[in-house]
């Protein structure tokens, strides 16, 4: 399988502050990664670079095929569907989920005076079914659920049919409820074969889907451990990227951990 991402011994400094420190990390066009870590462990400055949105204070950087500084991000980034919250604060409050949604395809947050193909609508109102969020195509997105907005916003990262898909903590404020049915969604998205390469950037352990075959873990802007889920995901290795002892807990596919006694 050909790469898809390459960040080899990269770093990012900001004043005396080193946010990451020698990362290494690679993604396959088969593999979905998982990367894991506590709060300021460095995870979205990562994809901010993986989604070629922030440039590294060292090392390089290689997304699908092109190297981030010799080519135009303008160019790249439609290939790259992004979830986060800077997309989501970045959309007008006003515009209907449909908008939020089709005007992906221009890489723009607003629609103003570009002119939409029938298929691209038609599009946009597919994906939004697909992610169980159609009944609200002409609500305003300011006005939606939580759980509704992070639905949208995948809906727009898939407008483009990305070749790299990164998530930044979809189930960041979500409720029970919400998060197993976008756990579920999203299970469902990584398992079809057409799907892209995704890296899902999480905290919590129960917010990983069953289907993602490999982790990162980091702590304080280092990799701690980077492999298949199997190997890799461990009571030691999550202990040591926690800073607790921890013991890990798997069924049907799914993680959580709890303090060791």
């Amino acid at each position: 399988m050909s790469p898809v991402l390459n960040l080899d011994g990269v770093s990012v400094r900001r004043g005396r502050k080193l946010l990451l420190n020698d990362v290494s990390f690679h993604v396959n066009e088969d593999e979905r990664w998982v990367i894991l870590g506590p709060n300021g462990a460095g995870k979205t400055t990562l994809l901010q670079i993986a989604a070629a949105r922030m440039f590294p204070s060292s090392g390089s950087v290689q997304i699908l095929d092109e190297t981030l500084g010799q080519v135009d991000v303008f160019d790249l980034r439609p290939l790259i569907g992004l979830c986060s919250n800077a997309v989501a604060n970045a959309l007008p409050a006003r515009e209907t989920a449909l908008n939020a949604v089709v005007t992906a395809a221009y890489g723009v947050t607003g629609r103003w005076r570009e002119e939409y193909e029938r298929f691209d609508e038609r599009r946009a109102f597919n994906l939004l079914n697909a992610w169980g969020v159609g009944t609200v195509f002409d609500r305003p997105f300011g006005t939606l659920s939580e759980g509704e907005r992070k639905r949208v916003q995948i809906a727009r990262a898939l407008m483009t049919d990305p070749e790299l898909l990164l998530l930044d903590e979809p189930g960041a404020g979500l409720d029970l409820a919400g998060r197993e049915a976008l756990v579920a969604r999203t299970a469902e998205l990584v398992s079809d074969e057409t799907a892209p390469a995704t890296v899902l950037v999480t905290h919590h352990l129960e917010e990983i889907p069953p289907g993602f075959t490999h982790v990162l873990l980091l702590r304080d802007g280092e990799a701690v451990a980077a492999g298949p889920m199997e190997q890799t995901l461990t009571s030691q290795n999550l202990s040591a990227t926690f800073d607790v002892p921890l013991e890990l807990a798997e069924r049907g596919g799914r993680y959580s951990a709890f303090m060791a006694q």
